[in-house]
Order: structure tokens, then C-alpha cells, then sequence
């Protein structure tokens, strides 16, 4: 059976101290929002709705067992980034993506680069080798380009592959 959602607006139209749901509806955060602002209660199968455990994402024990037909990633050494820059072109903005790259012993894969005015937009797929802190080396990337000048966003090479599914 296909999984199905509470919105802010059926809590609203529902209205009533209580909302009594079946095992496979889930609650948007904004539906359980609207509840607790008006004070009504959501109830499970189980008692007081509580959200599911994840069930997607790179590391989801379930998400490997359901979703087979996902080719795995590129990389065989180390988990696969994809890394995303758009912003202010000036030079040096792919040294210093590919510096905080190198430091983290990363391998660029490939990378595609395009100029459009004064703007640019790269993208850099990337190996990441065996017991790197993912999350270390998605801060300090995202953190390059200040506020104004370039944007860079880390995403692993699964949830990409996912997200970009027909």
C-alpha cells in the first residue's frame, strides 16, 4: 500500500481534538504544526503519532533492500560527492574548491564548468577515500566563497542518483 500524507490543510479541514490515522499515513512537519497550535491530538495505530524512522538516504539499511535497481555509485574506493559551485566568477574559485578537495585527499572524478556574464557554474563529482567524516568535508566546503561571491553545496553521490531518477 502506498504511503500517504497529512497536510496542514487536511488538520485543518479535519479540525476536532483529535485525528485518528492508520499505520501508513505520515504527518508533514507542517500538519504537526498545525495540530499543536490548535490542540489537537494525532493519534497511530499505536498511540500518539510519533514520525517514522528514515527510511531513504546513502546510509539506509532499507532504502538498499527496497530500491535495488539503484546503480551504486561510480566510486569503488570511497563514497562518491557530487559538489555544486555557482556564484560571482573571479579567478581562482575552482583552485579553491579543488585546494579544500586535495587537503581531503578527494579524487575529482570529472567536472563540468560554464561562464555565463559574470556568473559561472561547476560542477565536480568527486571520490571520497575510505574513513573520511562526510559531514567534516561537506562543512568546510560549504563554507568556502563568503556570503556573497559563490555558493558551494555537497550532496552524496546516492541521494543525487536518487533525486535524479526517471
Amino acid at each position: 500500500m502506498a504511503r500517504r500524507f497529512l497536510t496542514a490543510e487536511d488538520v485543518r479541514r479535519l479540525g476536532g481534538p483529535r485525528i485518528q490515522l492508520d499505520g501508513e499515513t505520515v504527518v508533514t512537519p507542517q500538519a504537526a504544526e498545525a495540530a499543536a497550535s490548535a490542540g489537537i491530538e494525532i493519534v497511530g495505530p499505536a498511540g500518539a503519532y510519533a514520525p517514522p524512522v528514515p527510511d531513504r538516504g546513502p546510509d539506509a539499511a532499507r532504502a538498499a533492500r527496497t530500491l535495488p535497481h539503484l546503480p551504486e555509485p561510480s566510486s569503488t574506493d570511497g563514497i562518491g560527492l557530487v559538489v555544486t559551485v555557482v556564484g560571482r566568477n573571479r579567478p581562482g574559485v575552482l583552485a579553491e574548491v579543488t585546494a579544500a578537495l586535495g587537503a581531503a585527499e578527494c579524487d575529482v572524478r570529472d567536472i563540468s564548468q560554464r561562464t555565463v556574464g559574470a556568473y559561472f557554474h561547476m560542477v565536480l563529482t568527486c571520490a571520497v577515500p575510505p574513513g573520511r567524516d562526510f559531514s567534516a568535508l561537506k562543512d568546510t566546503l560549504q563554507c568556502l566563497g563568503g556570503e556573497s561571491d559563490y555558493v558551494v553545496r555537497v550532496m552524496h553521490e546516492k541521494v543525487f542518483r536518487f533525486m535524479h531518477r526517471v
